[in-house]
């Protein structure tokens, strides 16, 4: 099976787009990864298209605004991590010997069609009883805190790290540092989360530009960078209590992707993690093996996440502070690990950038817990 390589990525500034529609900014960040990658739209020969809420052929009216017609265009939906299936699918069409040079795409326009607190289905039977996203997390932060010591004021560091980090990346949507005091004095959601712990509702796209080996070096791709292992899983079914501070979904999604490498976590440079709210990037960052069990949210307040420290996390910004529309945000994290292995991270640049993680889980449904999780590990 022939390897998989980025060679070209773009992406809209995330944020809040009234004038734009989702087929325009889908649009906008095919052509800037074409571009990126130095091919033409007759180069592409598929596509796999990552939407949410975006109703009937998504990718069709993305890539039509874009030029792209008369291709195979598969158009995914598969909770937040829509867009990050849209990579495993279009890597799994390279590996396969179909195609050679295949787009990703991951768009949402969440203003224009999402109100409110993200729900499960509503033929969940938690969902029909009012159960909320924020509240699913935060019985989970209540458990980080009973079963480890955790704090309201170590989680809060967590989004005060990624609303500092957002600061240096100009397609963010957050551009204000954020103190772990104001943090813990905004709005409370869900007890212990609070208002700057949670992701906003944003719009956005982002893209990349898959190729085969034999079309990377046909390319010139000097500055193509490998997709070493992409992995997909969905929840099992629950039975019985669980641990809610331990992500299973998240271990054997890693775990595959490690084999797959040869790639363990403690060769993981740095990673750019599903921080959907903050207790939520304590439970991956853990759950991926990255640091022990328990005791993330204290090392966050020692520094050991941040773009300088052991293991930097969402250099990004993350979801807290580079913004969240849903299906853009898996393929959002793979522009970001790209453009850090290239070194074209600018003010944010992790030294030695070399191998990098890009972890995105997303939705629940009733009976499993969870609805799916992709781990995408990187090399140059």
């Amino acid at each position: 099976m022939s390897d998989v390589y980025v060679v070209g990525a773009g992406m809209t500034p995330f944020g809040k787009h009234p004038d734009k529609t989702a087929a325009e900014l889908g649009a906008a960040a095919v052509l800037e990864a074409l571009d990126d990658a130095g091919v033409s739209l007759g180069d592409i020969e598929a596509a796999w298209v990552g939407s949410v809420f975006q109703g009937m052929a998504m990718g069709q009216r993305a890539l039509g605004e874009g030029g792209i017609s008369g291709i195979p265009i598969t158009n995914v939906e598969n909770a937040c991590s829509s867009g990050s299936t849209a990579i495993w699918g279009a890597a799994m069409s390279i590996k396969a010997g179909a195609y050679d040079v295949v787009l990703a795409l991951g768009v949402e326009h969440l203003t224009g069609a999402f109100r409110g607190a993200f729900t499960p289905d509503e033929s969940d039977v938690e969902a029909q009883r009012g159960l909320t996203m924020p509240a699913v997390y935060a019985m989970r932060a209540q458990r980080h805190f009973a079963q480890y010591g955790t704090t309201s004021e170590q989680l809060a560091a967590i989004s005060a790290k990624n609303k500092r980090n957002a600061v240096a990346n100009p397609l963010a949507q957050f551009k204000k540092p954020v103190s772990v005091d104001e943090v813990l004095a905004s709005r409370m959601i869900a007890d212990p989360l609070h208002l700057q712990e949670c992701a906003p509702v944003s719009d956005g796209a982002a893209a990349v530009v898959l190729a085969s080996r034999r079309k990377r070096a046909a390319l010139g791709g000097s500055r193509a960078v490998r997709l070493a292992a992409s992995a997909l899983k969905s929840g099992r079914a629950e039975v019985g209590l669980k641990d809610m501070t331990v992500e299973d979904l998240t271990w054997r999604a890693a775990e595959e992707a490690y084999e797959r490498s040869g790639i363990g976590p403690s060769d993981i440079r740095f990673a750019e993690v599903h921080d959907c709210f903050s207790i939520a990037e304590a439970l991956r960052v853990e759950g991926l093996g990255l640091f022990p069990h328990g005791e993330y949210p204290a090392r966050v307040v020692k520094g050991e996440a941040d773009l300088d420290g052991r293991l930097p996390v969402n250099g990004s910004g993350g979801l807290l502070g580079k913004g969240h529309p849903l299906g853009a945000t898996g393929v959002a994290q793979v522009v970001e690990v790209v453009r850090q292995l290239r070194g074209e991270a600018g003010p944010r640049q992790i030294p030695g950038a070399r191998v990098g993680l890009a972890h995105c889980r997303g939705g629940k449904a009733q009976g499993v817990e969870g609805t799916a999780c992709t781990v995408n590990i990187l090399t140059v």
